[in-house]
């Protein structure tokens, strides 16, 4: 969980031909490559340190950044059509177990409602705060949690909860859960 929390909070990462620090290890100058056969710009990278090894003059830097730009995008393209594979495939086989319980954990808050990741196959729903029956819950962006404005239950991130698969949407990948307490 807390994981998720540091990667969320984590600005997405660029690529450009402009002179940026590394937020975390405060460089003033900074790359970065991984293997050679994951992205266009690892290959890029290499390029540009093989010339410069070899004392060849520097790269168009207007080239270059329209290409670092265009794999920013492609990578971000790539990511949310991941993304969005994923959560079709998860509210398609949910399709099969409405009104079915799971055990699941809470994997974000919101001030409309709350995520709960089950714990059997990682499929991510929604409880809706307006469907949780027994109190008036808010948010509590400070503490990732939300409260019960008379009873102060707390539902807080990382916490276990029971859910039913109340509904799913598979045009719109949604999946329901409502919230199941004993």
């Amino acid at each position: 969980m807390l994981t998720q929390l540091a990667i969320r909070s984590m600005a997405k990462a660029i690529y450009t031909t402009k002179k940026t620090s590394h937020y975390g290890l405060a460089f003033d100058h900074y790359t970065h490559f991984t293997s050679p056969i994951r992205r266009y710009p690892d290959v890029m990278v290499h390029r540009l340190l093989a010339a410069y090894l070899n004392k060849q003059k520097s790269a168009n830097e207007n080239e270059y950044e329209e290409a670092a730009t265009q794999s920013s995008a492609m990578e971000k393209r790539a990511a949310d059509a991941e993304r969005a594979s994923i959560k079709y495939k998860q509210v398609e086989y949910l399709e099969e177990n409405v009104g079915k319980l799971f055990m699941g954990i809470i994997s974000g808050v919101t001030e409309w409602g709350m995520y709960v990741e089950l714990n059997d196959n990682k499929c991510e729903g929604m409880v809706r705060l307006r469907d949780i029956a027994d109190d008036f819950y808010v948010l509590d962006e400070k503490n990732y949690c939300i409260i019960g404005q008379r009873k102060k239950k707390v539902y807080q991130l990382g916490d276990e909860v029971k859910v039913k698969v109340k509904k799913v949407d598979l045009s719109r990948r949604q999946i329901d859960f409502a919230l199941v307490q004993d």
